[in-house]
């Protein structure tokens, strides 16, 4: 595996920030490179999360989309994901990764307001928040966690309380397995909170 693994995590007003944090902070640990990029349409690299928690990209989409990424990720947050499906360079930036065979991982609302409404997945079994389950046609959807479907290269998960096992499973296809075990194990996981052997 090279040591130039990267990944691009996409960030918009309204995105969830533990979600994203997490992300970047344990792919981070994992020796992954990370940028952060803003879908704003005014050129602002300053993002203000679904909490309040300011961040600040490291670019604006427009500027990064086509580098060659192993990943790209979509953090949840439903005000975030609204603006992920209100931006045609980050639908067509998923669209350019997926046909390239290259990981697409979203969470929380990210997969039943971006990845379903554009249809962007025709085939693809997903997960997303519970409470928008709706979102999600009854075909698609799987209740788990995590849910990773190797036919399509496509990582789903919950919401914020699942973030570090997405994360971990990210790194485990990113890495590997022994990779994703030695981050999980600094960061004190309650039993059971990710099985990564799975």
């Amino acid at each position: 595996m090279s040591a130039n693994v990267s990944a691009l995590v996409c960030l918009a007003h309204g995105t969830e920030e533990i979600e994203a944090v997490t992300v970047i902070d344990l792919l981070v640990r994992a020796g992954i490179t990370v940028t952060t990029a803003s879908v704003n349409g005014d050129g602002d690299r300053q993002i203000v999360c679904s909490r309040g928690v300011t961040l600040l990209a490291d670019a604006l989409l427009v500027d990064v989309a086509d580098n060659d990424y192993d990943a790209i990720v979509l953090p949840g947050g439903l005000k975030g994901a609204q603006a992920f499906h209100d931006s045609p360079l980050l639908v067509e930036a998923v669209q350019q990764f997926h046909l390239s065979g290259r990981i697409v991982a979203a969470i929380c609302a990210a997969a039943g307001t971006v990845l379903v409404p554009h249809d962007l997945f025709p085939i693809g079994n997903m997960t997303g928040f519970p409470g928008l389950k709706e979102t999600i046609p009854d075909d698609k959807w799987v209740e788990k966690r995590v849910v990773w479907d190797p036919r399509v290269n496509l990582l789903t998960s919950q919401g914020p309380g699942t973030a570090m096992d997405f994360a971990l499973k990210l790194i485990d296809l990113l890495v590997g397995k022994e990779k994703a075990a030695e981050v999980a194990s600094q960061l004190v996981l309650a039993a059971g909170i990710y099985d990564y052997r799975e």
